[in-house]
């Protein structure tokens, strides 16, 4: 190729070439060489940008004639090895820096960084670049990870990973077992398949591929534990308080009758009556949606005051949560009782003396003083059931002192959280020694348990069982799975969750293969 010139006074950088006329070119058609011209013409290539400025090639090509008289082709454009593609006006290396930030970025975003780059590309041209680009081909894994993924709403899909490669397959919209077991049909040879307790792709993977190693994942056994375990304590929500450490001797005992010194406030006249609405119908007798209707309350504010010993676990207002302003509270009562009553110069003394809160703060706590009513005081309220929950399910040694003794209290308490303790510290011992081994005995403990939730998982581990032990004693896990769906996630959040499942596959493939050829130092694009 002979450059004939090269215009750098425009804002386009142009770079005027030619090929050479005597050099023979494969006819495109069939491969046959030729050096009969037939004519010239010139072809406008943009490349990328030089000197921040854009570039075009206008380079004069050979039309030729298809020496093969059998070839369908009369004529062909001859091409230039690293500079021309058939019907293409970029340069191989400014298509392939479109389609990389394409698969990146997606269509809009990738358009606005190309902008910067100064190539002028609409959206749509940078999704239609895209879907161009041909997916890696599909090599049938040795294992395979299956897992759902939510696409729209209450529209889910599934996503195969290659478990060894951790490198996507493919995904697509619905989590039926007639999908899955024709794509294991289509796909002989895999050996594992990792999953979780869904008995959907159970079936999918027994029809597909029989012979395959069903792996019941772990991590989802161990969530679907602690679900059971949250519906335990949220049964036993009135244990809950037990938690908390014994009142003082000298503070009064806790009745269901406000104290003496308690503000009667419009909040907790407002729960005190609804308490007592609700108890008494729900004491007789009647259901909560019953109750509901009669009140003309929701069911669930119902079964919220159903479900409480007194009035004070519903009051609108909730103890307040420690702040930064407690170690200075004593000292702000000392200064209220001396006489100075202005909060501005009140935070001020207290920043001298290290508070590095704001005034604002300030100003809410001594707003009680002015109305003739004590500190409000920061107390500790009782645990949630999924707080109550985490507690029996982490691990002894990763609690800290005041949760471990606050569990201890609650065990104490409530037989049935003992229990349910015990039986989740046996499958964790399990888990950490990957000995299967005492795992039917298990199940009959569940069984036999007593507790609603803990038989319902004992049935679903049961028919599961030879899966879970695999999930317990190999290493095999859905853990790759999970991270790909995180990826799912973040493109989807890109595309503003307006990508269709075809240009989700695309992108959610292409761009786990453009990670790793990255991260192993491969060339991207060569001249």
């Amino acid at each position: 190729m002979l450059v004939v010139s090269v215009d750098l006074s425009g804002p386009v950088v142009v770079v005027s070439a030619r090929t050479r006329s005597r050099p023979q070119a494969g006819c495109t058609g069939c491969g046959t060489s030729s050096a009969w011209v037939h004519s010239r013409y010139v072809r406008h290539l943009a490349d990328a940008a030089l000197g921040g400025r854009p570039v075009r090639i206008d380079l004069s090509v050979r039309r030729l004639y298809c020496e093969n008289s059998a070839c369908p082709r009369v004529t062909f454009a001859e091409q230039v090895p690293g500079l021309t593609m058939r019907y293409q006006r970029r340069t191989p290396l400014l298509q392939h820096l479109v389609e990389a930030v394409g698969v990146v970025l997606a269509g809009r975003g990738g358009a606005r960084m190309l902008r910067v780059l100064n190539i002028r590309l609409s959206r749509c041209t940078v999704l239609s670049q895209l879907m161009r680009v041909p997916l890696p081909p599909l090599v049938t894994p040795r294992v395979l990870g299956v897992d759902d993924f939510a696409l729209y709403g209450d529209s889910y899909g599934t996503i195969l990973v290659d478990a060894e490669t951790r490198l996507p397959l493919t995904l697509w919209e619905g989590r039926d077992a007639e999908q899955l077991s024709r794509w294991l049909r289509e796909h002989p040879g895999v050996e594992i398949a990792c999953r979780d307790g869904s008995l959907t792709y159970r079936q999918g993977i027994a029809d597909g591929a029989p012979e395959a190693l069903q792996v019941s994942d772990r991590f989802h056994l161990w969530q679907g534990l602690s679900r059971r375990v949250q519906e335990i304590a949220a049964a036993h929500r009135g244990c809950l308080p037990e938690a908390l450490p014994a009142p003082e001797q000298d503070e009064p005992a806790e009745s269901g009758e406000p104290e003496p010194s308690s503000p009667d406030t419009p909040a907790i006249r407002h729960a005190r009556r609804l308490f007592e609405a609700v108890h008494a119908l729900t004491d007789t007798g009647r259901s909560y949606s019953s109750a509901a209707r009669e009140l003309g309350l929701d069911r669930r504010t119902v079964r919220k005051y159903a479900r409480a010993r007194t009035w004070h676990e519903v009051v609108r207002r909730p103890p307040r949560k420690p702040s930064t302003l407690d170690p200075y509270l004593d000292y702000l009562q000392q200064r209220w009782d001396e006489g100075e009553h202005s909060a501005k110069i009140l935070h001020q003394e207290l920043v001298n003396k290290g508070y590095l809160g704001h005034y604002q703060r300030v100003k809410m706590a001594v707003a009680p003083l002015r109305r003739g009513l004590p500190l409000d005081e920061p107390r500790e309220r009782p645990p949630s059931p999924r707080e109550a929950a985490r507690w029996i399910i982490t691990a002894p040694d990763r609690n800290g002192p005041q949760t471990t003794q606050r569990l201890r209290r609650l065990l104490e308490h409530c037989p049935e959280l003992r229990r349910t303790h015990d039986l989740v510290r046996q499958f964790a011992a399990m888990l950490d020694t990957r000995d299967a081994a005492p795992l039917a005995h298990w199940i009959d403990q569940l069984s036999a348990s007593g507790l609603a939730p803990l038989a319902g998982a004992a049935k679903a581990l049961r028919e599961d069982q030879h899966a879970v032990i695999q999930g317990i004693t190999t290493p095999y896990n859905s853990g790759v799975n999970e991270g790909r769906i995180t990826d799912v996630k973040l493109q989807k959040r890109i595309m503003a969750g307006r990508a269709g499942v075809p240009l989700l596959r695309h992108r959610v493939v292409l761009i786990a293969h453009l990670r790793r050829r990255y991260a192993e130092g491969a060339p991207t694009a060569s001249r």
